[in-house]
């Protein structure tokens, strides 16, 4: 009778898989021992495993350089890491030395950038593109950057005010993009993304402010949709809408050269994920080339902004079962030693997805739970809704520990449940690890960060004392005068 754990996954799923294996009744992810890992360092755990990051960003590469070379494509690929999945050190670190360049939405990106080009990790030749909705620290930093000589730093346009903006603080001439405001799935409760310039307002908006601008080119149009890359009928109508206003700008603006498809590639969330890259990527080459051929005009060099698929498949979040609660004569609770809402909060805030397995106990019978995370939230679960399908784990023994563990979980958890600082219920961050591999293959392991302790806690808190800064008092009368040099500030 095939009633254990492993004959569940095995007839349920294409089994074992690229990054999943069972030795000696224990899950293996890329080579790793985990229940090792977990005895040497506990649970919660986290870690991130950099060798899936150059892998990911080489096989994009590969993909687009086969289309390029099959369709005879004149144009360059550029391949860009979106900062805002994770900002870590390691990550970009990782990243860059496969060659690639950076997409940044915020001001303190630019700093990143900034002291990642002190180390030598960016260069010159690094294109850095600036999303998002721009105000005076972003505008300011991206000047300064500019202005110190990096001409690949191409500021993203995103609504009319920001040309003059950037024009007050930019020295030098300077290359910038315009971000398509592209319409939205039918799903969705508004029409129209917030971010960018409307279809139909973008070649006016060229012929009337960056036409004849003295000092700022044309270089990049930018399309992006939420849903990502996939092969929908809503993708590929965005997509060859997009089109129409490339070859309409081209015709007018003869600096454009560079179209940014953002919007990235689907990471794996289930041991059933089916997505062909390969044949994606062809055929989005084929449709611009296609596009621009019967429109005559030259074929854009592609860039992607890829961010979940960078840095997604290398992390992983491990917990151990604590207990069972029977709550009905349906549902068992198993509960887990952390929290669903403090580190996997797409889990809970938009019914993100995650592979999730037993790292032990495959040998074992298997049952059907729901699992309940440590505060006292009732929507701190993981449960069929986040799933694929139900949740079925080997039995809870009190007298054998059961671990499980979530993966592909590297993108935005950390960013998103704020890491290092205050957490729900005050659940503490769990310890990260950062695993590698040298050149011979061997695994190296570092503590990038202990598990937060109630120190910190009570230091952000404001519980621990802390020398206090001088109060500046601004008189009544020229509150509304606070520019001027000569508003009254008395010291306390």
């Amino acid at each position: 009778m095939k009633n254990k754990y492993f004959d569940l996954i095995d007839q349920t799923y294409d089994f074992p898989q690229e990054e999943f294996a069972i030795k000696e009744n224990s899950l293996f992810f890329h080579g790793i021992d985990l229940s090792q890992l977990i005895k040497e360092h506990g649970t919660p755990l986290k870690f991130s495993y950099l060798p899936k990051i150059s892998e990911n960003i080489n096989r994009a590469k590969g993909w687009f350089r086969e289309a390029m070379q099959k369709h005879n494509y004149p144009g360059e690929y550029h391949y860009s890491y979106c900062t805002k999945s994770s900002h870590f050190n390691h990550v970009l670190s990782t990243a860059l030395k496969t060659g690639v360049h950076i997409e940044t939405s915020s001001a303190f990106d630019i700093n990143i950038v900034e002291n990642l080009k002190e180390r030598g990790e960016i260069t010159d030749s690094t294109f850095v593109l600036c999303n998002g909705f721009k105000r005076d620290a972003y505008i300011q930093n991206i000047g300064r950057l500019i202005n110190s000589g990096h001409d690949k730093c191409i500021p993203i346009i995103d609504n009319y005010e920001e040309l003059s903006l950037l024009d007050a603080v930019i020295d030098s001439n300077f290359n910038v993009g315009i971000r398509i405001a592209s319409e939205e799935e039918p799903k969705f409760e508004f029409y129209t993304s917030r971010l960018g310039i409307g279809y139909k307002n973008i070649v006016p908006f060229y012929n009337q402010y960056l036409k004849e601008h003295p000092k700022a080119k044309l270089k990049m149009l930018h399309f992006f949709i939420n849903t990502g890359i996939k092969d929908t009928a809503y993708y590929w109508n965005e997509l060859l809408k997009c089109m129409k206003v490339y070859v309409s700008l081209k015709k007018v603006c003869p600096s454009l050269d560079s179209l940014n498809i953002g919007g990235g590639f689907p990471i794996k969330t289930s041991l059933a994920f089916e997505y062909d890259y390969a044949y994606m990527v062809n055929e989005i080459i084929n449709q611009i080339k296609q596009t621009c051929d019967e429109a005559g005009v030259t074929p854009p060099h592609i860039f992607t902004e890829f961010g979940s698929y960078t840095v997604g498949e290398s992390g992983a979040t491990l917990y151990q079962v604590l207990y069972q609660k029977q709550q009905n004569d349906r549902e068992k609770w198993n509960m887990i030693n952390s929290s669903f809402i403090t580190t996997m909060p797409d889990s809970w805030a938009i019914n993100k997805r995650f592979i999730m397995l037993a790292i032990n106990r495959w040998n074992d019978e298997y049952e059907r739970v729901l699992l309940g995370g440590l505060t006292c939230d009732s929507d701190d679960y993981y449960n069929a809704e986040q799933h694929l399908q139900a949740i079925y784990l080997p039995k809870f023994r009190k007298d054998r520990p059961l671990y499980i563990g979530f993966f592909h979980t590297g993108a935005y958890q950390e960013n998103i449940g704020g890491y290092g600082g205050l957490q729900h219920c005050l659940i503490p961050q769990p310890k990260h690890l950062v695993l590698d591999r040298d050149e011979e293959g061997n695994l190296s392991v570092e503590v990038f960060a202990e598990q937060q302790t109630s120190e910190q806690f009570l230091s952000l808190l404001g519980y621990q004392k802390k020398e206090k800064s001088k109060l500046r008092l601004i008189e009544p009368n020229n509150m509304l005068k606070e520019a001027h040099p000569e508003k009254v500030v008395r010291q306390i």
